[in-house]
């Protein structure tokens, strides 16, 4: 069995929360999909697709600042219910996974400080990848310095 095959979709995407393409949303470092190898078969064309694995996490921490600013998300609950709604997911087992993996209560208020750890859970669940602190740090970096 190839490497590429034990790889999930996050991770040859460079998207470990499995961010999906939205029509007129294009993020820094994401790769255009008519230039781009389709990665993942038909299901890959409907995620992002990152040049960088900073990148990736980037743009979650940007969707996590939206969730903030437009829908006062900053809960686990809230957040994971808008990131992974029940017509689509088990959501109620993501809250509780989440919320194992990170210690944070599901309606303990989260800050860009708790942020890291939200995302490295999340990226634990999405795509079965460790994201270590120093690239959740870069990332993070990233997100304060570069707009959408």
């Amino acid at each position: 069995m190839k490497s590429e095959e034990l790889m999930t979709l996050g991770m040859r995407n460079n998207n470990p929360l499995n961010i999906r393409k939205v029509p007129g949303t294009h993020w820094k470092g994401e790769l255009p999909q008519s230039s781009s190898p389709l990665r993942g078969g038909r299901e890959g064309a409907t995620f992002c697709q990152f040049t960088t694995l900073e990148h990736g996490i980037r743009a979650a921490y940007q969707i996590l600042d939206t969730y903030r600013r437009k829908y006062h998300a900053v809960c686990i609950e809230d957040i994971i219910s808008r990131w992974a709604p029940p017509s689509e997911n088990n959501t109620e087992a993501y809250i509780r996974s989440v919320c194992a993996l990170t210690g944070f209560g599901g309606k303990e208020r989260l800050t860009e400080v708790e942020w890291p750890a939200l995302i490295k859970a999340m990226a634990l669940i999405e795509s079965r990848m460790h994201l270590d602190a120093a690239i959740l740090k870069t990332a993070y970096n990233l997100y304060q310095n570069l707009k959408r």
